[in-house]
């Protein structure tokens, strides 16, 4: 694999066996693995990432659209596009937005830097706070 500006490269094999096209990545605190996630709900890991649980075989009611690690790397939730939140390894979940009537799905997710709580965006630009999160406007 090739890498790119100061990403390092990781010197393992893509995550093999997935069956849903890939809509999400997080890499490990030290840049040395990644997990890479499906819109089915399905994780792969990648050089030191290990293997924390995925969604796969659940009956979505929406496809995941992104991931977001903790900072330890011991951890990652998924975000479907109704507001679902799905959390692995040490990630708590601090809420959803699945019970919400959403006027546009959600399209992505980030964590906050100490892994205390999370961002969801919607692609009318609708933002969402969970756990330590501020909303900014």
């Amino acid at each position: 694999m090739d890498a790119f500006g100061s990403a390092a490269a990781v010197n393992a094999a893509s995550p093999t066996g997935l069956q849903a096209p890939v809509v999400g990545i997080a890499t490990t605190p030290d840049g040395n693995g990644y997990w890479v996630t499906t819109s089915a709900g399905e994780v792969g890991a990648a050089g030191d990432a290990p293997p924390l649980g995925s969604a796969a075989g659940m009956s979505l009611t929406a496809p995941v659209v992104g991931m977001a690690a903790t900072p330890d790397g011991g951890g990652y939730r998924l975000a479907a596009a109704d507001g679902g939140v799905f959390t692995y390894g040490d990630a708590h979940f601090y809420g959803s937005a699945g019970n919400l009537h959403l006027a546009a799905p959600i399209v992505g997710m980030a964590a906050t830097p100490d892994g205390a709580g999370y961002w969801l965006t919607a692609a009318d630009g609708g933002v969402f706070t969970y756990g330590d999160a501020h909303f900014y406007g």
